[in-house]
């Protein structure tokens, strides 16, 4: 399941994001959206996880939970 994540911090890297849904089970993909002029991060990012059940977790466990002084926002990704 595919999964965006809003109202990130600009200053959220990749490998905290993926450290972030890790424990919620196997993280099949993790990118953070980059301004290409400026090369730094939108504020939003995609996490995929293979297990539909660990994606609900996540969402359940992360949707609202304040990171790095940003309040994140976690739902499934439309396709």
């Amino acid at each position: 399941m595919k999964l965006l994540i809003r109202n990130l911090s600009r200053t959220t890297t990749e490998d905290e994001l993926l450290a972030l849904f890790s424990p919620f089970g196997t993280v099949q993909s993790c990118n953070l959206v980059m301004d290409k002029d400026t090369g730094t991060s939108k504020g939003f990012g995609f996490v995929e996880m293979p297990r539909q059940g660990d994606a609900k977790a996540a969402v359940k466990s992360l949707n609202g939970k304040e990171i790095a002084g940003s309040k994140i926002r976690v739902k499934k990704a439309e396709s």
